[in-house]
């Protein structure tokens, strides 16, 4: 998605991540929790902090991204679950799956073989290393 693509959907993008970062007390967390998804939106092949930081501008401060993924305290599992809820009243689904494979990583990361089992490839998992 392009900045000029996000700008269009931003004020439906930002009632979104309200929704899905409602259970953050902090305000900063929720502040970044949406740039955060806004981030991970955006074009570009690198979704790690850096990058990501860099392609939000001044919404981007590095280190409080950073500090959002790897130090804050929040649980994944909840903001996984309101957004498995959000989907299931959007589209309906009859079921979901979650495929925790890992996404492919351009750097000298260790192997892990792919879904199908067919073949490794460098990976990263949840944004750390495995």
């Amino acid at each position: 998605m392009t900045p000029e693509e996000l700008a269009g959907v931003r004020e439906d993008l930002e009632a979104f991540a309200a929704e899905l970062f409602d259970g953050f007390f902090r305000a900063d967390q929720r502040r970044w929790g949406q740039a955060y998804v806004r981030g991970l939106l955006l074009d570009g092949r690198r979704k790690s902090v850096e990058p990501m930081a860099a392609r939000l501008g001044g919404d981007g401060n590095r280190q409080a991204l950073a500090h959002f993924i790897t130090s804050s305290p929040w649980d994944a599992a909840h903001v996984r679950a309101r957004l498995a809820w959000r989907m299931h009243e959007v589209i309906g689904p009859e079921a979901l799956i979650i495929d925790d494979t890992g996404f492919l990583k351009d750097s000298d990361l260790p192997l892990q073989a792919t879904a199908a089992g067919d073949h490794a490839l460098p990976c990263r998992h949840g944004g750390q290393a495995q």
